[in-house]
């Protein structure tokens, strides 16, 4: 199976500061990070669309009891972008501690996050952080 964005490009296009997904060209439902097929109708013909990053906090977890070679606390947020998609990620500049349920429905913007690998994905790569607006 191909996929429409290698994963090499998807992290040059982070690097960039560009978030860039797929559309489907069966359903036009916006993907990101970008897949090989639609979850909405299983389509696989896709186009690039290059997204703003903005998006509302839908709702959020802190993370207190991590997985092997994170740090904890840390705040992890499921994010509504603007054209659509949900997409999760670090909520970056607040406290863990100091935060509650009047994060939901906070405007966020979406910044390239470094991030090291594990066992499966060594040296870093670049996720999705959010920060306040």
């Amino acid at each position: 199976m191909e996929y429409p964005i290698p994963f090499s490009r998807y992290q040059e296009h982070m690097r960039e500061g560009r978030f860039v997904g797929v559309r489907c060209g069966a359903c036009g439902s916006v993907l990101f990070p970008p897949r090989a097929v639609c979850p909405e109708c299983g389509g696989r013909a896709f186009s690039e669309t290059e997204l703003k990053g903005e998006g509302i906090i839908r709702t959020f977890t802190v993370i207190r009891v991590p997985p092997e070679g994170r740090k904890a606390p840390y705040t992890i947020v499921m994010v509504e972008l603007s054209e659509g998609p949900y997409v999760l990620g670090n909520l970056l500049g607040l406290n863990p501690e100091e935060v509650g349920m009047e994060l939901i429905g906070k405007r966020v913007l979406m910044k390239p996050q470094p991030v090291a690998g594990d066992l499966l994905l060594r040296g870093e790569f670049l996720v999705p952080g959010f920060y306040l607006v």
